[in-house]
């Protein structure tokens, strides 16, 4: 390993500056660069990770919530799974992170311009449509007709739903809100049912939509199904891929699937990509 590699391996330091909590178990935190200098240089793509330490615990990969756009911090969305996340959920602000990043690839959200594109998140998948989404909304008329769908198995674990109203407010969007059968609430005025069998009803696909989704394996899977008797391409349908990355620049060969890295490849790839993976994926 030459000297180059090893220092991507060298995390810098951070501090938490903000803490947001989005359900009872997913939290959203702001995250300030210590040194001014490094904050300034310090640039990413929509879709990119960043590895997060808590020091004495671990790391772990976590994508990068805000847009681009927005410098001089990042925001991390993450629920409360396992060692470095419940560790990370025990911080509070002011305290100190180590981050190592940005790593892997990014959404082409500039190939997209011109066309209808619909944003689906399941759970904690929302994080990850997150930074695409409001990173074509940052430049809103190079667009066409937008839509996000955000799905949970209850109301109350409906991440980032305080935003849905925000939104709204924004000409060409539409916003909808699903939750699982048994999991809506009085006054529910959102959609009840699966996301894929909501998302088909409703029609929110097609030959000129890019479809971003992002959720759990098996909901992904009944998404591709949907979108292609749907008509849009399997190239067309974008979401990212999480597979037990350990190093971020794969070293390791802990996420492969095959030949395929999903920190050096990915995370970012499309229902293309996805055929085309082992089957142990």
């Amino acid at each position: 390993m030459n000297a180059t590699a090893v220092e991507t391996l060298v995390p810098i330091l951070g501090s938490i500056t903000e803490v947001r909590e989005e359900t009872h178990d997913v939290r959203t935190l702001r995250l300030d660069l210590a040194d001014s200098e490094e904050a300034e240089s310090f640039t990413w793509r929509a879709g990119q990770f960043v590895m997060v330490s808590v020091f004495g615990a671990g790391e772990s990969a976590l994508t990068i919530t805000n847009p681009p756009a927005q410098k001089g911090f990042i925001e991390v969305t993450f629920r409360q799974m396992g060692t470095v996340t419940s560790a990370l959920r025990r911080l509070s602000e002011g305290e100190p992170v180590g981050l190592r990043g940005p790593y892997g690839n990014s959404f082409p959200v500039e190939e997209w311009r011109g066309r209808d594109i619909a944003f689906v998140g399941g759970g904690i998948g929302m994080a990850a449509v997150h930074a695409p989404l409001w990173d074509v909304l940052g430049n809103r008329e190079a667009y066409g007709e937008i839509t996000v769908m955000a799905g949970a198995k209850t109301v109350a674990d409906l991440v980032y739903r305080n935003e849905a109203g925000r939104l709204r407010d924004i000409p060409g969007v539409r916003v909808i809100q699903v939750v699982d059968p048994g999991g809506e609430e009085p006054g529910w005025d959102g959609e009840v049912g699966l996301i894929p069998q909501v998302f088909e009803r409703m029609g929110l696909s097609g030959r000129d939509t890019t479809v971003v989704v992002c959720g759990p394996p098996v909901m992904l899977g009944f998404m591709l199904q949907a979108t292609t008797r749907m008509g849009t391409p399997p190239s067309q349908v974008i979401t990212t891929l999480e597979n037990r990355m350990k190093c971020g620049v794969g070293y390791c060969g802990h996420c492969n699937v095959g030949e395929f890295m999903v920190c050096r490849d990915g995370p970012v790839v499309s229902g293309e990509v996805i055929s085309q993976l082992p089957n142990e994926f």
